[in-house]
């Protein structure tokens, strides 16, 4: 082997020779994670110096982005430095003491954002180390509902369903009966994936509470519901009763609008007539019919007299009565009253006999 050969393979071996005692991370090998919303989350990162690592010590943790690195969690010149972002407050080194070896960080509160590949970077001079952690933060199964579609008749056909509102993929499903036989009937059809059960021809043996439960990598939830299958209803009883209802119901109705349009009706007429004649009121008196009766109110006594004084007792009346067509004739009054005048007047004809001038009767 001539000397350049073997000042190349001294040269490799330089090299390749990683020096005794230089910077380890332990472990080295990449590590995946995962845990559930919410929890706490240890990253492990232990190191080791040797005594020719003069230089300084530095510790960063970063979350390895498409974009560029995001700088977590830092010591250097022996002091901790936190950092902006969504870690803040949440990120922080499991030891007081960072440089004694243990450069571990704790996350807590964990969020499903807080998902990614984190990189512990240790630093002394002349050596630099790296170790990689994946991180996956899962959601358990939460707000887990079961309900059933479908009538639960016997003979019909009906569905039990269960899902979960939260939770990561993939989620598995599982139903059971907790009464009776405690079996699922043989005709039932299960879809672990979707959590869909499946009733062919419902019987009342299918009656009874079930379970449903729900399950990921992370933990679980679970709902329950009772089935109470029964004979089929009288629906033309239930149709029936329901069109007497509405018939009824619009009967009340056009009922209550002809007393509001009737009571609209006489509200107008109010407004419209304000005054009413009222019959238990006599109409006032004219000056004609205040003749008559005071006229008619005498007939009795004028009927009592004599021919030979009913001249006389005529003009006094009449000179009493108020009438303005009685004021305006002339001022000489008759002499005497005509028979048909009298006989208007209530007068009743008297027969007087004549008498000679001895007294003697004609």
């Amino acid at each position: 082997m001539d000397a350049t050969t073997w000042i190349f393979a001294a040269l490799s071996l330089l090299f390749c020779r990683s020096p005794a005692g230089a910077l380890e991370l332990t472990p080295a090998d990449q590590t995946v994670l995962e845990t559930s919303q919410g929890d706490k989350v240890t990253l492990p990162c232990q190191f080791t110096v040797s005594a020719d690592d003069k230089g300084q010590l530095s510790i960063d943790w970063v979350l390895l982005q498409p974009d560029g690195d995001v700088l977590v969690l830092m010591f250097s010149e022996g002091k901790v430095y936190d950092q902006e972002g969504e870690l803040k407050n949440r990120a922080y080194f499991t030891s007081p003491e960072p440089q004694q070896g243990d450069a571990s960080m704790d996350i807590v509160n964990l969020k499903p954002t807080d998902s990614g590949t984190y990189e512990c970077r240790v630093r002394k001079s002349p050596n630099m180390k790296g170790r990689k952690i994946v991180l996956n933060v899962l959601v358990k199964p939460a707000q887990t509902k079961c309900h059933i579609d479908g009538t639960q008749e016997i003979g019909s056909d009906l569905k039990l369903m269960c899902a979960s509102k939260e939770g990561t993929s993939p989620l598995t499903y599982t139903w059971e009966k907790l009464t009776g036989t405690q079996k699922l009937p043989a005709t039932t059809v299960r879809d672990s994936s979707t959590g869909v059960l499946t009733m062919k021809n419902a019987s009342q043996e299918y009656s009874g509470s079930y379970r449903c439960s729900v399950q990921n990598r992370v933990g679980s939830d679970e709902c329950f519901l009772v089935l109470n299958v029964v004979p089929p209803s009288n629906t033309a009883g239930i149709i029936a009763g329901a069109v007497i209802g509405t018939l009824l119901g619009l009967v009340l109705l056009s009922l209550l609008v002809f007393c509001c349009c009737r009571k609209q009706k006489e509200k107008k007429y109010e407004k419209e007539v304000p005054h009413e004649i009222r019959e238990d009121v006599a109409p006032p008196k004219s000056r004609t019919s205040t003749v008559h009766s005071y006229i008619g109110s005498n007939r009795s006594s004028l009927g009592s007299l004599s021919p030979s004084n009913m001249e006389a007792y005529t003009k006094a009346m009449y000179n009493k009565v108020p009438n303005e067509d009685l004021e305006r004739l002339p001022s000489q009054a008759p002499a005497k009253v005509a028979a048909p005048n009298l006989s208007r007047m209530g007068a009743v004809p008297v027969m007087i006999p004549a008498q000679s001038k001895d007294g003697s009767i004609v």
